[in-house]
């Protein structure tokens, strides 16, 4: 299993976002992230300024959102979409899509489910729970 650091999955960003800025060749998760981070311009300056942001905290208690956090989100929700898994969520995304007209409202909406049960699996100290993850995405409308 690929576990990367904090630092090392931020550089990873930073990296594939500038060689997509400068039309260098991609590897196929780069070329996924830089269009994730296409999706959300509020995120490019951080990006593109990595010597003030790869080392900095993002707590939640100070309410600053987490730029490489929500889009390695992103990149999770991208690779489960890609083979269903957890079997299902496929489906749940197409619908939500559907719902909403908007492909990016609906991934958010799987972020927001997939963050709810990540938060549960560290505070309880378990698994992912693939039911929880999928009954939150089924509430989504």
């Amino acid at each position: 299993m690929f576990a990367p650091s904090r630092d090392e999955a931020r550089r990873f960003l930073i990296n594939a976002w500038s060689q997509h800025r400068a039309g260098a060749p991609l590897t196929g998760l780069e070329a996924i992230a830089a269009r994730i981070v296409a999706l959300h311009p509020e995120y490019h300056a951080v990006l593109e300024a990595p010597q003030a942001h790869v080392e900095r905290d993002y707590s939640p208690d100070t309410g600053a959102i987490n730029p490489f956090l929500h889009l390695s989100l992103h990149l999770a929700v991208a690779e489960q979409l890609s083979i269903d898994q957890p079997p299902g969520i496929r489906a749940q995304y197409e619908r939500l899509t559907a719902a909403r007209g908007d492909e990016h409202a609906a991934l958010h909406a799987v972020l927001e489910c997939l963050g709810e049960v990540l938060w549960a699996a560290q505070r309880h100290g378990t698994p992912l729970d693939a039911q929880l993850y999928l009954a939150c995405l089924e509430r989504q409308k």
